[in-house]
């Protein structure tokens, strides 16, 4: 695998899922994943009003991108997270831990005051580093 968490003595442990920093061998191709929302294959939000769901539907929509670029989630170096309400950290980083179970990316996370669905709680982008040759 191309990516490992760093960690430093100097900072704090991280209250979430999540590494301080990630280093990926930079021999590979980059993956740019938009911003992926609760919008699931059929066009509708997923979860209306549930963090858990919306975050369940967002991960699986990573995973799905990831998959159709060649690669999956454990490639993903680093996402950003914009969330509705800062109070669903918790929840949000519970359904992570189901997604992300190896090294767990590098992440920033803000809340935002609008989305372009106001059914929309969560949102994430990523990007990921494909090692192409490690299935040679």
């Amino acid at each position: 695998m191309p990516k490992q968490q760093v960690v430093s003595p100097e900072l704090a442990v991280p209250n979430g899922h999540f590494a301080q920093a990630t280093t990926v061998n930079a021999r590979g191709r980059l993956v740019f994943v938009s911003g992926m929302t609760a919008r699931n294959a059929q066009g509708g939000v997923t979860g209306v009003g549930d963090i858990t769901a919306q975050t369940h539907q967002v991960c699986q929509n990573l995973r799905a991108a990831m998959e159709a670029a060649g690669g999956t989630l454990d490639d993903i170096a680093r996402v950003d997270v914009f969330v509705r309400n800062m109070e669903d950290f918790q929840a949000i980083h519970e359904v992570r831990r189901q997604y992300f179970t190896t090294e767990p990316p590098a992440s920033t996370l803000v809340e935002v005051s609008k989305f372009v669905n106001k059914d929309y709680l969560i949102e994430i982008n990523a990007i990921a580093v494909i090692d192409d040759e490690r299935d040679s």
